[in-house]
Formats: structure tokens, sequence, C-alpha cells
């Protein structure tokens, strides 16, 4: 797909330090034409607040700051758990569910207390991933991706990051956690949104 992308530019950056995001975006850019840098190769940025009431905000907000900061056209994504019983929650706080930013252990804990007494069966949620491509010059480029699952009690599975281990697909009969990365990037809310995206950009640049 991406031999058909007519691309200008010689580098992208992702918008992001998460050194899990970092790794499951280079598989999934693999074969894009360009070099994929992250704000870690730009070490007087400083970290986009991320204030906004949905992903969309979130990822443009931060898209766009980074490729106007750099000069680069720029990758962003906002992502988070989605559970049904919590209303919605955690959604756009699910980095920093139980308080610190990025603290995995806190909020799968916090996550797993708060649902210990509702229904297996009670617990469906999602993972959601927006991304949002910025170019100077060009209206951002979003696309959205989702998957389906239900939250467990007991973590399963050594890969991943964040929530996956309590993150069961029942078509899978695992959790994301158990899944190699290739195969997760096939079917994950991430996988899905970039899929849409690379069609945008065939769109847009090709």
């Amino acid at each position: 797909m991406d031999k058909g992308l007519s691309f200008p530019w010689q580098n992208i950056v992702l918008a992001t330090k998460n050194k899990g995001k970092v790794k499951e975006f280079t598989r999934l850019l693999a074969s894009f034409p360009a070099k994929v840098l992250t704000t870690a190769d730009f070490p007087d940025l400083e970290d986009v607040v991320e204030d906004g009431a949905t992903f969309e905000a979130n990822a443009v907000k931060k898209a766009e700051t980074i490729s106007r900061e750099t000069g680069f056209p720029a990758l962003a994504d906002d992502s988070g758990l989605e559970v049904d019983a919590l209303q919605g929650k955690p959604g756009v706080y699910s980095a920093r569910f139980a308080g610190l930013h990025g603290d995995d252990r806190a909020n799968n804990e916090k996550l797993v207390s708060l649902l210990k007494n509702v229904p297996s069966e009670e617990r469906q949620a999602r993972f959601v991933s927006v991304l949002a491509f910025a170019v100077p010059g060009e209206k951002t480029l979003v696309a959205r991706g989702t998957c389906e699952g239900q939250i467990v009690l007991e973590p399963a599975g050594g890969h991943g990051f964040g929530y996956d281990p309590f993150f069961y697909l029942p078509d899978k009969g695992c959790t994301m956690a158990e899944l190699l990365l290739e195969e997760k990037n096939k079917i994950s809310h991430r996988g899905q949104a970039m899929d849409k995206l690379k069609s945008l950009m065939e769109e847009r640049f090709s």
C-alpha cells in the first residue's frame, strides 16, 4: 500500500515517547517511504499537555504541535480503554487512571478493584485508538480504530503493555498480551486505525 504514496518528506515524527507504542508503530510503518523518528530524537521538545475531552482532540493537538515545532510531518496516537460498566471510563484518562501518568500496575489494580464485583458478562470493554497525521500546510488527517473485548480479573500474557494482560478477546480465546506483536497489529485498535489512515494518506498524497 505504501508504495502508492508520493510522499515528499524524508522523515516523519512519532509524537510519543511511549516505548510500547513506538515498538508497535515501528512495525506498522515498516514499509512507509520515510524514516521514522520519535520525539526522543528532539530532546528540546516539551511534552504536549493532553487536556482534550476526546481522543480526537488530544491526537490532533499532539500531531499538530510536534509537526509545527519540528517542521516535519507528525503522527500522533491518543488511545485508551472504555469499559461499559464504568460508563466509558477510564477513556482519555487511561494512562493516568490511578493518578500517575504511565503507571501500568497502578492503573490495572484500580481497574480490577472497580470491577471485582461485576459479573464477567457485564465487563464488556473496547480499546480505542485515534491517529492524527499532521503535515505542514496541510489539513490534518484523522482515523479511529476500535477493538472489542472484555475485562478479566487475572492477568495473562507477557506481551504488549498497559491494560493488555487484562483485555480478553473472545474471538481469540486469549488476552491481548498473549498475542505476538504481528498478530496483535492485525486486529488491534491501533492497527485498524493505521489501515484507515493509510487509505486517507493514499488519497491525499498519491
